[in-house]
């Protein structure tokens, strides 16, 4: 995360250097100098991901230290040149943020989560076939002048807020959902399987397993319904954000001038604004996709909730993994009380000894 927060204030750097300032403003058409900024705006975020990747793979924590060192250095600097020292405060909260979270395990979660959608990227599009009612809702939407007048006019803060509204409901959906699944292994894990083939090649496959399987405290138990939680949640996101941008594409190419117009009451920007980025795109176009995501985002996580194929085909292989990683966490605990009950017996016949002399 430090690499790829680095990475993105390299390339904000490098467009200071370029014009001056790290704001790119284009009027009509752009120049030879416009299209190279557009070109380092667009692989900003490729490119912190990749290097972002790079250093994950770094196995020595000598070596992560000082790629650690070395990115909050390249994101102080360039923090300071482009925007004075009084940035340091910023750099130094996002530090202690990815730091806290870091330690707190949510990088290695989110992480597990988009590996496993990686591997199950086929349901996703067959999860993004079972949605194609929304999609046929969201043309119904897309195509009505009164949300368009809604995009238009609504300012980006309420319409943040009515997002997360919409987004938490279908959080809520899917956390109920996993829960429901997961009960009995919350309950004991004593019904556990003894033995799990995703274990061989690990420290774990040699450890035999607990005689008796410690409960789950509240912590564990939460982390496996988060875990669930969030490896859906992340699939469902994407199939969104895919159906979003389909619909972006087809407003660029549907809507003229004219058309905006009419649909927005001439009002709104011809030029959007995203995450404090200006794109020459109107800004209800960008608010109404934006609408659509957390639409398509809804009925899908109730579709997943109650769908049996796709529980079957993502969220058993998700239950499975979990069983590896509960039975691997028994074994640990066992070979630690065992390891510990060793030394206590040793000990006492040190005093034994002792006493007897």
């Amino acid at each position: 995360m430090l690499a790829a927060y680095a990475t993105v204030d390299a390339c904000m750097l490098l467009i200071f250097l370029i014009v001056g300032r790290t704001e790119v403003i284009i009027e009509g058409e752009p120049t030879t100098v416009e299209w190279v900024i557009l070109a380092i705006i667009a692989a900003a975020l490729p490119l912190a991901a990749v290097v972002g990747w790079l250093v994950s793979r770094l196995r020595g924590g000598r070596s992560r230290g000082v790629a650690g060192v070395i990115a909050v250095a390249v994101a102080a600097t360039a923090e300071v040149i482009t925007a004075g020292p009084a940035q340091l405060l910023q750099v130094a909260a996002i530090v202690a943020v990815v730091l806290i979270l870091t330690g707190c395990g949510v990088g290695s979660v989110l992480g597990w989560a988009v590996r496993m959608m990686l591997s199950h990227f086929a349901a996703v599009g067959s999860m993004a076939v079972r949605a194609l009612p929304v999609v046929l809702l969201t043309v119904l939407v897309f195509l009505n002048p009164y949300v368009w007048l809604m995009a238009a006019t609504i300012s980006q803060p309420r319409l943040g807020l009515a997002l997360l509204f919409l987004v938490t409901i279908a959080a809520a959906f899917v956390v109920s959902g996993s829960l429901e699944r997961v009960r009995p292994l919350l309950r004991s894990t004593a019904a556990l399987p003894k033995d799990s083939e995703m274990l061989a090649d690990t420290p774990f496959a040699s450890m035999p397993d607990a005689s008796v399987s410690p409960r789950l405290t509240r912590t564990e138990r939460l982390n496996v319904v988060f875990v669930l939680a969030a490896s859906q949640l992340v699939q469902i996101l994407v199939v969104a954000v895919v159906i979003a941008s389909i619909f972006f594409v087809l407003g660029l190419i549907l809507l003229s001038q004219p058309l905006l117009a009419e649909w927005t009451h001439n009002k709104g920007s011809a030029d959007g604004t995203l995450l404090g980025m200006t794109f020459p795109v109107p800004q209800a176009l960008i608010h109404t996709c934006l609408f659509l995501v957390a639409l398509a985002f809804m009925y899908i996580s109730a579709r997943a909730v109650g769908d049996g194929e796709y529980r079957s085909t993502f969220l058993d292989p998700l239950i499975e993994d979990l069983h590896a990683t509960l039975i691997a966490r028994n074994r640990y605990r066992g070979a630690v009380a065992a390891a510990a009950r060793d030394v206590d017996g040793a000990a006492r016949d040190v005093d034994a000894a002792d006493v007897r002399d």
